[in-house]
């Protein structure tokens, strides 16, 4: 079933916080920290490593009940439900969203159309582990027989910027290969890369959810 798309500024919620909002605007944190000792404890979140404070923030009790109403009015809840049922809630192209089934445990169950998806999903990531240790290590190579020493990311959005903050985050732990993006459908970007490249250890992959978007 599709999401029930219901549009938050029509919301009692929504006109509700308009309303808090003029009245914290002017709070000092300071003073919000001082008249409640169990502040920090209060609006903070845990979860396993994870620490979220949003206790430095001009919110109060209230504003955090009529952010939950938010959530109810919304049908925040119903929306979490069919994500992680593998409901097609992607209306531009009719699919589920999985982002829920790439991060699953191998024994949890994903149904799409009635199968299960995760035995797939844990094969393809095996594929792809397979696949990455053989370029990494020299075992598959360019159409010449020679090793690569370059990747080249294309991709767009997502397909872009997810890759890009993985290796700069883990730039410490990098290995011989170098990695380059093209992100930008002008010729310019790619050619500026293309120029330094030699084609014969050159990967290049191309990065896409779908593949039916016009810039793949």
């Amino acid at each position: 079933m599709p999401l029930l798309n219901t549009n938050p500024t029509t919301t009692a919620a929504w006109k509700l916080l308009g309303e808090n909002f003029k009245e914290t605007k002017s709070l000092q944190l300071k003073d919000l920290f001082a008249d409640d000792k169990e502040r920090a404890t209060k609006f903070t979140l845990r979860f396993q490593e994870f620490i979220v404070d949003y206790s430095k923030n001009r919110i109060t009790d209230e504003t955090l009940s009529l952010l939950l109403q938010l959530a109810e009015e919304v049908n925040l809840k119903d929306a979490i439900e069919k994500v992680f049922n593998g409901d097609p809630i992607n209306q531009t192209e009719g699919r589920a969203v999985l982002h829920t089934a790439l991060r699953a445990k191998k024994t949890e169950t994903v149904m799409v159309s009635g199968v299960n998806i995760i035995p797939e999903v844990y094969r393809i990531k095996e594929q792809l582990r397979q696949f990455s240790e053989d370029v990494i290590n020299g075992q598959r190579k360019g159409y010449t027989g020679k090793a690569f020493t370059d990747i080249v990311n294309i991709g767009i959005g997502g397909s872009d910027l997810g890759p890009l903050m993985v290796t700069e985050a883990l730039k410490y732990y990098k290995n011989h290969l170098r990695t380059h993006f093209v992100s930008n459908v002008d010729g310019d970007h790619v050619y500026e890369i293309l120029k330094e490249l030699n084609p014969e250890t050159t990967l290049f992959i191309i990065v896409s959810t779908t593949f039916t978007t016009q810039e793949t």
